[in-house]
């Protein structure tokens, strides 16, 4: 893709943090592709990297390469590793990538523009270069389908790990964000459900250089992850078609105990209303589709009663303008951004 010329005006300080486990063959080349980027743009910045237990010479070339390196004892996590950088951060505007060479660092100058209007920017991997692995698209797939189902609107990247945001609005899922590489996935469906403004921008995705960490066991974690963030935050989507599911079976099953009545016996119309019509699996499907609405309908009930409590940082993609006042009006309007 192409390297967008913005004005380095309009783009605040950022903190770039960086997880690292065991990738010394591509990080000290990531920084200084992204530190010459930022650089070209005027962006004041930082580069922090954060070791999370690696056994090689990861730090060693970060810290060679001028990041500020913090270092795990042990491994962590990719999600612990974030939240480390994150507390250790100068700058409010937080953006976040990988160690290995597979984003491209050109476009993290337009994901902090289109941020000044957004609460997330996300690199979306939907470009014209796009190197998955053929192995995991499948999974990827099904995930995203799942996610979109959940949040309402469609996910194009769920786990992209090449975003920008703001740490205060972050900071709020804290206690929920996962300490593994379902962070990314956790924060994205946690941004949507509360109706922030998510923004994808496509990139490209380089081959990776290493190893990668990600095993076909983690589509089970995400999987759990999705199912658990929609019970967090919109618990009506899975209750709800899970209790219109066990609710149509059961109403099925009825109509073909009371059609299949008569044929048993000589019963007439009536009859349904004083013979035992109804089978022990008609029962158990219309009372269980019964419970799930009633526990979905009280988890909604119960979400919606915290919130009271707890209010939302407002979305940076909400402003207000004021008409201008005359001379005789004693204060002057103005057009401001809700603070973040």
């Amino acid at each position: 893709m192409e390297n967008t010329v913005l004005s380095p005006s309009r783009l605040m300080p950022v903190s770039v943090v960086i997880p690292v486990f065991n990738e010394e063959a591509a990080v000290a080349t990531e920084i200084q592709n992204i530190r010459a980027v930022l650089q070209s743009h005027g962006i004041v910045h930082e580069i922090i990297v954060v070791d999370d237990g690696s056994s090689d010479r990861s730090g060693e070339r970060a810290v060679s390469a001028g990041a500020v390196m913090l270092r795990h004892v042990e491994n962590r996590g990719y999600g612990a590793a974030l939240k480390t950088g994150m507390a250790a951060a100068q700058h409010d505007t937080i953006l976040i990538t990988d160690a290995d060479g597979t984003y491209p660092a050109d476009q993290i100058p337009v994901l902090l523009d289109q941020l000044e209007s957004a609460d997330m920017v996300v690199g979306a991997r939907t470009g014209a270069e796009v190197h998955i692995p053929l192995v995991r698209r499948p999974a990827k797939w099904v995930l995203n389908w799942v996610a979109a189902r959940v949040a309402g609107r469609k996910i194009p990247d769920l786990n992209s790990g090449l975003r920008a945001f703001r740490r205060d609005c972050a900071r709020q899922y804290l206690t929920i964000l996962s300490n593994r590489f379902s962070f990314t996935s956790t924060i994205t469906l946690a941004f949507l459900a509360d109706d922030y403004r998510v923004v994808y921008h496509p990139i490209n995705y380089h081959p990776r250089i290493g190893k990668s960490k990600i095993t076909p066991w983690h589509f089970m974690d995400f999987m759990m992850l999705v199912l658990r963030m929609a019970v967090l935050f919109q618990p009506l989507r899975v209750f709800l078609p899970l209790a219109m599911l066990f609710g149509g079976l059961g109403v099925l099953k009825t109509v073909y105990d009371i059609f299949a009545l008569f044929p048993r016996t000589s019963a007439s119309v009536w009859g349904i209303f004083y013979l035992p019509v109804l089978s022990a699996t008609a029962v158990l499907l219309l009372f269980t589709g019964f419970q799930l609405l009633v526990v979905g309908l009280v988890a909604d009930a119960v979400l919606r009663r915290i919130a009271q409590y707890h209010p939302l940082i407002p979305s940076r993609a909400v402003t207000t303008s004021a008409a201008s006042t005359s001379v005789h009006d004693v204060g002057a309007s103005r057009g401001t951004a809700f603070p973040g």
